[in-house]
C-alpha cells in the first residue's frame, strides 16, 4: 500500500458543550472554539493537521443534528455527505462501529485513523510521521494501533497503556526507561489499558516507565474493526448489520427504523468494548506536545502567563494582590481582580462563571 493512500480519517465531534462552559454550549462545544488560534477553532486545527496526509475527500466528521450547522460551516472543505449525524449519543463504540460501515461503503477496506477534535498537537510533522507509521503496521499486521503520550507528569484525567519491552534490532529485550529505552516512533505491544488512576497508582506509572497516556486515537483497518465488534461486542455487530441493510434510510437521522436500532446500543466506549479484549494492539509512543485541553487550566500548559503568573485572554486586567488566575472575556470588559488566586474567570456576554481552579471539572454540576 503506498502508506497513506487508501486511508480515511475520521473525526469525533460530539460534546456537551460542558467542560468550556460559559464559552462553549450544545450547540458550539469546546471543538468549535478559538481557544488556541484566534483565527481557527479547534477542529479546523485538527482537520489541517491531517490534510498534507490524507484529502478532505477522505475525512469525515461524526457528530449530531445539533452541532452539524456550525460543524459544515466551520469546514466548508468537508464535502457535506461525509458529516455522519449519530441519531443519538450511545458512546465511542456505536459512533466508531456506525461510521465504520458508513466510510466501508465509500471506501471498501480502507485503513482508518480515528481521531478526536478537541485536542492540541504542537509538532504536527512528528504527529503525521507516527500516523504513517501506525498505518503501516495497521495494514501489515491487521493490528488496531494507538498513539501513546510520553508522560509528562502523573496525571490522573488520562488513562494509561501499559507497554511490553520491545525487543531491539540485534535481539536484544530493551527496558523501557523514561529519558533512555523508551523508543519514540518505534512500534510496541500493548499489554493492558490502565484506567484513569489514583494519584499514587499515576506516580508509579510515570515512574517505572512502562506506561504511556492513552491518547484514544486509533488507527485500523475498517474490516478488522468489524471483525473485533463480531467477536467481542456481538450485540453492536448484530445491530450494525441490521442498520447496514436499511439501505439508504441508514444515514436518515429521522427514520424510525435507525432511531430504533441505534437506541438499542449500551452506552460503552471503544476502550472497554473492544480495545481491552483485542489481541494484537501496538502503540506508538510519541512525543508531538500533546494537550486533550480537557479544562480551563489546561490552558496554562499553552499560554505564556504574565507577571503575575495569570493567563489573560480577550480582557483588560488589573490584579492586585492576586496571583495564578486564568481570565478569559469576549466582551471586552476591564476585569480587576483584588487578593484572589488559582480562580477561573469567563466573561461573556450571557454570564459570567467564577469558580476555583480545582473545580474546573466539576462545572457541569453548574448545568
Amino acid at each position: 500500500m503506498n502508506n497513506a493512500s487508501n486511508c480515511t480519517v475520521l473525526i469525533m465531534a460530539g460534546g456537551s458543550g460542558e467542560r468550556f462552559w460559559p464559552l462553549s454550549t450544545k450547540e458550539r462545544p469546546k471543538q468549535l472554539l478559538k481557544l488556541i488560534d484566534a483565527d481557527r477553532s479547534l477542529i479546523k486545527m485538527t482537520v489541517e493537521r491531517v490534510t498534507p496526509l490524507i484529502p478532505a475527500e477522505r475525512i469525515f466528521i461524526a457528530t449530531n443534528a445539533i452541532q452539524a450547522p456550525a460543524v459544515k460551516e466551520e469546514l466548508p472543505e468537508i464535502p457535506h455527505h461525509n458529516i455522519i449525524l449519530e441519531p443519538a449519543f450511545k458512546d465511542t463504540a456505536a459512533a466508531i462501529g456506525y461510521s465504520s460501515i458508513i466510510i466501508n461503503g465509500i471506501y471498501p477496506g480502507s485503513v482508518m485513523i480515528v481521531l478526536a477534535s478537541d485536542h492540541l498537537i504542537k509538532d504536527e510533522e512528528s504527529f503525521r510521521g507516527a500516523l504513517s507509521t501506525a498505518i503501516e503496521v495497521a495494514d501489515r499486521d491487521d493490528a488496531i494501533v494507538t498513539l501513546g503520550i510520553k508522560p509528562t507528569s502523573p496525571e490522573t484525567g488520562y488513562g494509561y497503556l501499559q507497554v511490553r519491552a520491545f525487543e531491539d534490532d540485534d535481539n536484544d529485550v530493551t527496558d523501557l526507561r523514561i529519558g533512555s529505552g523508551i523508543r519514540i516512533g518505534v512500534p510496541a505491544k500493548v499489554e493492558a489499558f490502565r484506567e484513569k488512576p489514583t494519584h499514587l497508582l499515576a506516580y508509579k506509572y510515570v515512574s517505572d516507565g512502562k506506561h504511556l497516556w492513552n491518547s484514544g486515537m486509533f488507527i485500523f483497518k475498517i474490516p478488522v474493526m468489524l471483525d473485533a465488534f463480531k467477536r467481542f461486542m456481538p450485540n453492536h455487530y448484530s445491530t450494525l448489520m441490521k442498520i447496514s441493510s436499511l439501505g439508504d434510510e441508514m444515514r436518515d437521522i429521522h427514520s424510525a427504523s435507525l432511531k430504533e436500532l441505534f437506541n438499542t446500543f449500551e452506552k460503552i466506549s471503544i476502550d472497554f468494548g473492544i480495545m481491552e479484549k483485542f489481541e494484537k494492539i501496538s502503540v506508538i509512543p510519541v512525543e508531538f506536545g500533546w494537550s486533550d485541553i480537557g479544562s480551563y487550566p489546561a490552558l496554562e500548559e499553552v499560554f505564556e502567563p504574565n507577571k503575575n503568573a495569570t493567563i489573560a485572554k480577550g480582557a483588560q486586567t488589573k490584579e492586585v494582590d492576586s496571583s495564578r488566575n486564568i481570565i478569559i472575556s469576549t466582551t471586552g470588559k476591564k476585569i480587576s481582580l483584588l487578593g484572589v488566586e488559582d480562580m477561573v474567570i469567563v466573561d461573556t456576554p450571557d454570564n459570567i462563571l467564577i469558580c476555583s481552579k480545582k473545580e474546573a471539572q466539576n462545572i457541569k454540576k453548574l448545568l
